[in-house]
């Protein structure tokens, strides 16, 4: 069993789940990388390995060129789902926290040129720092959240939830018809602009508005 935090100390025992992401799920994060809008959520896997504690020390992989921050709001799920519907997901959300995509970018963007799956870039150990959660009753998920992020002082990324191409209960419903959803899995919602590479020493401070702020250091 692996233990999730919530905030004012909480802790409740689950699996070390899956973490299934969301790309371009924000339209000016696609026009800032010249990507194509696609015409359904475009969706991949990060193993538990990728996980990590967002309040940590980030470690970055070493000679495999720039690795981009993408901060992204995370929920934690609760219970099993299934060809779900909007009810049944909404009642199988245990928290909301915030995430960090990692993302090698060169590596990325020489798979895409071949075509090929982005895991390498993607889905290495520790690419998925993670904060505590929110319970989900002190922050309606149907409501604008709010979040950002700093480096050295500096704003770099700015997300609402209102700026979702698709929103957070209509993401789960689709995914849960592609994976099956476990309790202890995350779903990672998509990234705003603002992306851009971590150097070491960087200090990252990350804000979920009106919930938590979380100080860490690149290393």
């Amino acid at each position: 069993m692996y233990q999730h935090k919530f905030l004012g100390g909480e802790i409740i025992d689950l699996p070390l789940g899956k973490v299934v992401c969301v790309g371009r799920n924000y339209l000016e994060h696609i026009q800032e990388l010249n990507n194509e809008v696609p015409q359904e959520p475009l969706l991949f896997i990060k193993p538990n390995t990728a996980l990590c504690d967002l309040a940590q020390p980030i470690n970055l992989p070493k000679g495999q060129g720039s690795c981009h921050h993408e901060l992204e709001i995370a929920i934690l799920i609760g219970q099993r789902l299934t060809n779900s519907d909007e009810q049944s997901t909404r009642k199988s959300i245990l928290g909301v926290g915030l995430s960090l995509d990692l993302t090698l970018r060169e590596v990325q963007d020489r798979l895409k040129g071949q075509g090929q799956p982005w895991e390498r870039a993607k889905s290495f150990d520790l690419s998925c720092p993670t904060s505590t959660f929110v319970p989900i009753s002190d922050i309606p998920i149907e409501q604008n959240i709010e979040f950002s992020m700093a480096v050295n002082g500096k704003l770099t990324q700015q997300g609402n939830s209102a700026h979702m191409m698709h929103d957070i209960l209509s993401l789960l419903v689709e995914i849960s018809r592609t994976f099956t959803l476990l309790p202890g899995d995350i779903v990672l919602t998509g990234t705003p602009k603002g992306v851009g590479p971590l150097t070491e020493n960087d200090d990252l401070a990350i804000c979920l508005s009106d919930h938590f702020s979380v100080k860490t250091k690149v290393i």
